[in-house]
């Protein structure tokens, strides 16, 4: 009989989505990526939305420690 696949349900922390975004934006915008995130945190800043500056904050964070490793995999 052939070997059946079942498959794996795996769930992403926040911190892990997180990072992920920030990967994504280094990826996309290279040496602009810290620009966008400061221009967004700016805009939602404005726009009163607290959780979204705290969520690219941590994504700020991120890149920031991405970008001291020097590298983005």
């Amino acid at each position: 009989m052939g070997k059946s696949t079942i498959p794996i349900r795996m769930s992403m922390t926040e911190d892990q989505v997180l990072l992920g975004a920030a990967m994504m934006l280094l990826k996309r915008h290279g040496n602009l990526a810290p620009l966008k995130v400061a221009e967004r945190m700016g805009e939602l800043a404005a726009e009163g939305d607290e959780m979204g500056v705290a969520a690219w904050t941590a994504i700020a964070r991120h890149m920031d420690a991405i970008l001291r490793a020097g590298s983005i995999h």
